[in-house]
């Protein structure tokens, strides 16, 4: 089955109150995020502590349908001069095995120095080592879906100043 890959114009086109779900995954957690109706503001939901597949999976999913999520916007850990290495396969390998799980369709989102920038906010707000290792991967993952949230909203200003004047 082919991952249902979803277009930045796609997410643009969503109804409204459809949420988008950010994901940070990491060979021991998967952080979470979600939007808010609006899509305007991503914020951290959860991490889960990865396990087995399924059950990863499950968790995930139970999560998407409580809160009504329309896509999942998967963080993409390409390398620093953009090629794909084995976290990045890794990745694909997980999207490609949730296709199987889920008909939500999925986007992929370039998260480089996500986790470092998530990393250098808490060491400014002073958070202890411990309650770092809490928060990294949710907040990686609100992170990445700003990014997408903020995308999204600088297409629908260039298509509102793109688009033909009903007065003229």
């Amino acid at each position: 089955m082919a991952v249902p890959m979803i277009t930045l114009d796609e997410i643009a086109d969503l109804p409204r109150g459809a949420r988008l779900m950010g994901l940070d995954l990491g060979t021991k957690t998967i952080g979470l995020a979600i939007s808010d109706v609006e899509r305007r503001i991503a914020s951290p939901l959860e991490t889960i502590r990865r396990t087995k597949f399924t059950a990863d999976v499950d968790a995930l999913l139970k999560l998407a349908d409580k809160h009504g999520v329309a896509v999942l916007v998967i963080g993409l850990p390409l390398n620093m001069d953009g090629s794909e290495g084995p976290r990045v396969q890794a990745t694909k390998a997980f999207s490609r095995n949730l296709a199987q799980k889920t008909a939500l369709p999925q986007f992929f989102w370039d998260e480089r120095l996500s986790t470092a920038a998530v990393t250098r906010t808490l060491l400014e707000a002073d958070a202890s080592r411990a309650r770092r290792g809490e928060l990294v991967d949710k907040m990686a993952a609100a992170f990445i879906l700003q990014g997408v949230i903020d995308r999204v909203a600088t297409l629908h200003r260039t298509r509102l100043l793109e688009s033909p004047d009903d007065d003229a």
